[in-house]
């Protein structure tokens, strides 16, 4: 069968899968709603990004079950994840099943081994911390889409190139991404459906996987500059609420999308293209203007880290005050 035909048939699955699962969603009340922490102010239903996991099934259903842990990891953490958007589970649970996950998709990735157990294990933490970071992240429409593609695009550029995965799989991711985005990045008020915790870190993990398998490849780590935008936004304001004495367990609106998104009135649409156009910038630039030097690589990050700190910090002394005025506002 032509490939291009195959991908076709594909989207047009996945696309119906999605179709179907709304369905379920609507029967059974699976649906987000609004709070004072909350970004939309409309009940919508939750759990959409659960099409990246089906997507998983569908390629290896397509093209053969080559990364079988790694299937099975996205599938473990993605089916106690849509358990915990349905009805909230403990912190533990959600945890140990992450660690759980991320051990089998390290197995995939040939990582565990004995002489290097401390690199295991700081992989670990590193890995399961930027999963959970992921999933902070989504809190307006369009962001987890967008900042998905923005990543899986300059892992589809390198992968032309070095061939560390098969091609097939991220493509079908991409779809599957596209399908979510349909539904997703919407103006405020008019997503059909949100990502829940199923979709936000089922795709963390599928990034993370690929990446790994980048990294792996190369034996260079500043592959994880694809997800630097999120990184810098989500460490720097978990730093901000361990300032501010926060239980980081609890919902918030603290995120620099989140303060242009309520405080700044920007659209959603907007200030997830931002996102998604930084991210793009930086790896983009990392793909075809940084020398292909490890030395190289690591100046680059630290210059684009560095530049987007400041930019945080910049931005969120500046506005600030306007989240704190709203927060004042509701305890009157």
């Amino acid at each position: 069968m032509n490939i291009y035909l195959t991908y076709g048939i594909i989207f047009v699955v996945l696309l119906l899968l999605e179709l179907f699962y709304f369905r379920i969603a609507d029967t059974y009340n699976i649906i987000d709603k609004p709070n004072e922490r909350s970004s939309h102010s409309t009940i919508v239903l939750r759990g959409g990004g659960i099409i990246f996991m089906l997507g998983l099934w569908i390629w290896s259903v397509f093209f053969g079950f080559a990364y079988p842990w790694f299937l099975a990891a996205v599938t473990l953490i993605a089916g106690v994840s849509f358990v915990d958007d349905i009805r909230s589970l403990p912190d533990s649970v959600r945890l140990v099943a992450q660690f759980v996950a991320m051990g089998l998709m390290f197995w995939q990735l040939n990582m565990l081994h004995w002489e290097m157990w401390w690199v295991v294990l700081l992989a670990l933490v590193v890995c399961v911390g930027a999963s959970n970071i992921i999933n902070f992240m989504d809190g307006i429409n369009g962001i987890t889409g967008g900042n998905a593609l923005a990543s899986l695009i300059p892992i589809y550029i390198l992968n032309r190139e070095l061939g560390f995965i098969e091609e097939s799989l991220i493509v079908t991711v991409i779809l599957a991404d596209i399908v979510f985005c349909l539904f997703n990045f919407r103006p405020k008020g008019r997503a059909k459906c949100f990502a829940g915790d199923v979709g936000s870190i089922g795709i963390a993990f599928i990034l993370l996987f690929l990446i790994g398998q980048l990294v792996m490849k190369t034996g260079d780590v500043t592959y994880l500059i694809f997800l630097l935008v999120y990184g810098v936004d989500g460490c720097l304001t978990i730093v901000h609420r361990i300032m501010l004495h926060e239980n980081l367990g609890e919902a918030h609106r603290k995120h620099a999308y989140q303060l242009m998104a309520n405080e700044l009135k920007i659209g959603h649409v907007k200030v997830s293209l931002l996102y998604m156009g930084l991210q793009l910038v930086v790896s983009l630039g990392f793909v075809y203007i940084c020398p292909n030097m490890v030395l190289a690589h690591w100046g680059y990050l630290l210059v684009t880290s560095t530049l987007l700190a400041l930019t945080y910090v910049f931005f969120i002394k500046k506005y600030y005050h306007l989240h704190e005025a709203y927060w004042a506002s509701l305890k009157k």
